[in-house]
């Protein structure tokens, strides 16, 4: 049987075959400690729930919406939008679909063409580049550095720039190290974009899971030119844990949205109608949870960082956001004989069974990520069994 090149080539979500591997050992009776998937474990809120019951029982839920979503549903992403940022849209600068990744993915389609180049720094959320080689589109990877606590910066962008560069990636807080970047730092960012015709997608998915005092700027909210210039792309999975619903939107000129109709009404349609009314219950409804949940993430963070640190030879930056702990294991790899950190992985999990995504799949070659979207029993457990990895392996 034959296959295209483009599929052929195309590797799997490195996460997603993380967490493939902990549940197959699962499935043979293995007590895995999975640390790989960015999901929330709260269940969806109860009035979340009942709204989408209540779109089933009264039948509005079953039949298609427009391609790129009920206009109730844009409605309250605006209003959540005026709220939360202070910037206003219409209707016709909103689109809706499968989840902020298919939004993501409909975007590349829209916007490339063969050649066209993305920036992406690095790391980066493991799906970007492989999104963009979809669209036949050139990743250029801007390597950050710890010490500027992973930020990128506009004279690192402008080395990168050709005349081929048509689309920055801007995620903050960051997947996977949890950076925020400062409203400083993003209004210059966004005044080169709009100085070089380059579009900005603004990754905000992780934008209300910020800790310790630490803001999010959205980056839209800083001039009308960088609105101009920025797709802003987020959904409800993380905020509202909603993962399993796949509803994800983004906000730009109706002239991208209006093309990007044009991918959706041929790709997949309208997202899942019960999924459009529960999301703006959630968008609409009170954010107490929201809150609530943002501080058990923070409780987390700040209990467990300490037993991060002192894991043998690891260097970590606290994160600031997100719900994630990106490890530079380079000293531990060495004082255990390893040179491939996903070979480090894999025999974590086999030996100690702990589940954790190799920083290959990142963009970088000594790190590990660890979410920390689960209980602390989970998670000490965790920290206890990679201690006793380490100690095993020893040289």
């Amino acid at each position: 049987m034959g296959f295209s090149k483009k599929v052929k080539n195309l590797k799997e979500s490195a996460t997603l075959q993380a967490a493939a591997k902990a549940k197959a050992l699962k499935d043979k009776g293995v007590d895995v400690l999975n640390l790989t998937i960015g999901e929330p474990d709260f269940s969806t809120p109860k009035s979340v729930q009942q709204a989408a019951i209540k779109s089933i029982e009264d039948g509005s839920s079953s039949f298609y919406t427009p391609a790129t979503g009920l206009i109730e549903l844009k409605k309250a992403i605006i209003e959540r939008t005026r709220i939360d940022y202070g910037v206003e849209y219409q209707t016709n600068e909103v689109f809706i679909g499968n989840g902020a990744k298919y939004v993501l993915y409909a975007l590349f389609q829209t916007l490339l063409n063969p050649g066209d180049e993305v920036i992406i720094p690095t790391p980066y959320w493991v799906s970007y580049s492989a999104q963009v080689e979809l669209a036949d589109g050139k990743n250029v990877f801007v390597e950050t550095t710890e010490e500027n606590h992973y930020r990128v910066t506009v004279e690192e962008l402008e080395r990168a720039r050709t005349d081929k560069s048509r689309v920055l990636i801007l995620n903050t807080p960051s997947n996977p190290t949890g950076t925020v970047y400062t409203a400083k730092e993003l209004f210059e960012i966004g005044n080169w974009a709009v100085s070089n015709n380059i579009y900005i997608i603004a990754d905000d998915i992780y934008a209300k899971l910020v800790y310790n005092g630490n803001v999010f700027t959205s980056i839209v909210s800083l001039s009308d030119a960088i609105k101009q210039q920025t797709i802003v792309v987020n959904g409800v999975s993380k905020t509202y844990s909603m993962t399993g619903w796949r509803i994800g939107y983004a906000l730009c000129q109706p002239e991208i949205v209006s093309q990007v109709s044009k991918v959706m009404s041929q790709s997949t349609g309208n997202p899942a109608t019960v999924s459009q009314y529960a999301a703006i219950e959630a968008l609409s409804g009170s954010q107490d949870i929201v809150e609530s949940m943002r501080q058990t993430f923070e409780q987390r963070l700040n209990d467990i960082f300490p037993l991060i640190q002192a894991i043998p030879g690891v260097k970590v930056e606290k994160p600031q956001g997100a719900f994630y702990l990106y490890l530079n294991i380079k000293d531990t790899m060495a004082m255990c004989g390893y040179d491939n950190v996903t070979t480090w992985v894999n025999d974590l999990l086999e030996e100690k069974h702990v589940a954790v995504v190799t920083g290959e799949a990142f963009g970088t070659s000594h790190h590990v990520r660890i979410s920390y979207a689960t209980d602390m029993d989970t998670l000490t457990q965790a920290i206890s069994q990679i201690n006793k990895f380490i100690d095993s392996k020893r040289i």
